[in-house]
């Protein structure tokens, strides 16, 4: 944790700083996503979504988000 009282992470390449003891799911309701839209990869690793509430978002993390978009 940082000075500001945030952590560092890295969200489809860019770098954010969240508030520390976040989860997966609580990210997803801030960035405005629903979790049955994103496929989420974190460090390399495609989580299940059932788990996106009780996974925890750690300093340094890598975060991928990829968006599910419906169209025709």
């Amino acid at each position: 944790m940082n000075e500001t009282g945030t952590i560092r992470v890295q969200v489809n390449g860019k770098e954010r700083q969240i508030r520390p003891g976040i989860t997966v799911g609580a990210l997803l309701e801030d960035l405005e996503l629903q979790p049955g839209m994103v496929v989420v990869e974190l460090n390399r690793e495609i989580l299940e979504r059932d788990s996106y509430g009780g996974v925890d978002v750690s300093e340094g993390d890598t975060i991928e988000l990829v968006h599910f978009v419906g169209g025709g």
